[in-house]
């Protein structure tokens, strides 16, 4: 009930189903959902999780392509026929830390119901806002067409493991079918602890203080790189969330650049593993939420040296070298 009513629109209580973390949706969704050989659309890049909770259902996964807006509906209106679902984050997303903008989210609502295609909208850090909140969820638009996943691991305590899933009627005895043969039901007392946070407002507390220290730590990151990244390094400016999307130089490989950063102290995630075909090799996600600023300033330094001292970046022009200039433009 009390997730219901923090959602904002007409949620019945008994569409919510509690998860053991919202990962746990995702895997309920690909059984109910997914057969062998389905057809399935993801946005471009997405979540590795996500693509490893389908996997085992054995679709074919389809990627959308997309901008820094969201997805392009013109693509998703061509891979769209005898798609199972759309599978999205909008809110500072997971790898690239983008938000989907109010004018694509209501475009895309309309499109996919145009089109009959379900939408599984996962949020988990829809919360971590740093200055304004983002636009409606998908969900809110179009609920018997939607799926959406919530977590309170990003805001609370990831080690609690508790998320949930809102569905429509249609498809939610099936959902708790599933829910019931994988582990009964989530932790009791798991849920009554975070019932008495939500319930005295600890949460509405405690929030506001993590999106000022996530916002903190950004400014750190984005700072650092400016001060640190030769010249030919890009990278993004998320609104909330918490990571950092950046592309490495023509010739630079992420994979082949990882192992000589973790020599210099300093570890990131490769995004060519977001990618469900097609990926590009030459972008990383960068996580500013899990380190002090001085811990950032060290790590952007070390990760910076270790770009400059790759062979095929030293065979490219000298001006791949320099350091970027005072307030250089960023993609």
């Amino acid at each position: 009930e009390m997730v219901a009513a923090g959602l904002p629109w007409d949620v019945d209580p008994a569409q919510v189903l509690i998860t053991t973390g919202s990962q746990q949706g995702l895997d309920l969704v690909a059984k109910v959902m997914i057969d062998a050989g389905s057809r399935i659309l993801v946005e471009t890049p997405t979540y590795l999780g996500a693509l490893q909770a389908f996997s085992p259902m054995e679709p074919e996964v389809v990627s959308v392509a997309s901008d820094q807006d969201g997805v392009d509906l013109e693509d998703l209106a061509g891979k769209a026929e005898g798609a199972r679902f759309l599978y999205l984050l909008p809110n500072f997303q997971n790898p690239t830390g983008r938000t989907m903008t109010e004018a694509r989210r209501a475009a895309l609502s309309a499109e996919a119901a145009r089109l009959g295609l379900p939408i599984v909208e996962d949020n988990p850090y829809g919360d971590l806002w740093f200055d304004t909140p983002p636009p409606a969820p998908l969900t809110a638009r179009n609920p018997d067409g939607c799926i959406y996943l919530g977590s309170f691991s990003k805001v609370l305590a990831p080690g609690l493991r508790l998320g949930f899933l809102v569905a429509p009627k249609a498809i939610f005895p099936k959902l708790l079918q599933a829910k019931q043969a994988a582990d009964l039901h989530s932790p009791g007392f798991n849920q009554r602890m975070v019932a008495e946070v939500m319930k005295d407002g600890f949460l509405d507390r405690h929030v506001p203080t993590i999106r000022a220290l996530y916002k903190s730590q950004r400014d750190a990151m984005l700072a650092a790189m400016q001060r640190e990244m030769p010249a030919e390094v890009e990278w993004n400016t998320p609104a909330g969330g918490m990571f950092l999307w950046a592309r490495l130089p023509e010739g630079v490989e992420a994979v082949e650049l990882l192992p000589r950063a973790v020599d210099k102290g300093v570890a990131f995630v490769p995004g060519a593993a977001f990618y469900a075909d097609q990926a590009d090799a030459r972008t990383m996600r960068l996580s500013f939420v899990t380190a002090s600023v001085e811990q950032i300033n060290i790590g952007i330094a070390a990760l910076a040296a270790a770009i400059r001292e790759t062979p095929a970046l030293h065979r490219q022009a000298p001006a791949a070298l320099r350091p970027r200039a005072p307030g250089q433009g960023r993609p």
